[in-house]
């Protein structure tokens, strides 16, 4: 699998709205993002030129509004980080990361139930 750029906190919320509503431009990925941060509209600029320049994205444009598509595949990213995550703390355990989520009551019993769903299937 080939490594993906690494994006911040804040690009990966940007990242989700493009990914949702792709093709989109700047003023609806902007207007997303207001209702639900507290971000201006020049902090989402900043982190869409960012996203850019990470090769997350890319841009056409079209008369005066710049369009924007991914470059990255939602899943495959995601599923870069839960490695990342998985191989950092357990040691790419997930026999070890559930035990910790369960002795720690991370894990409510509705959510142990669609585990032990998914388990059965396979």
């Amino acid at each position: 699998m080939k490594s993906l750029p690494q994006i911040s906190e804040a690009e990966f919320e940007v990242m989700k709205i493009i990914w949702k509503y792709a093709p989109i431009s700047t003023n609806e990925i902007t207007d997303h993002l207001v209702k639900t941060t507290t971000w201006s509209p020049k902090t989402i600029q900043t982190l869409i030129k960012r996203l850019v320049t990470k090769k997350v994205l890319s841009y056409e444009k079209q008369s005066r509004v710049f369009v924007y598509t991914p470059l990255i595949d939602e899943r495959e990213y995601i599923g870069q980080e839960s490695n990342t995550f998985l191989n950092r703390f357990y040691d790419g355990n997930i026999t070890s990361m559930l035990s910790a989520y369960i002795d720690n009551d991370r894990l409510s019993e509705s959510q142990i139930d669609e585990l032990r769903s998914l388990l059965s299937k396979n």
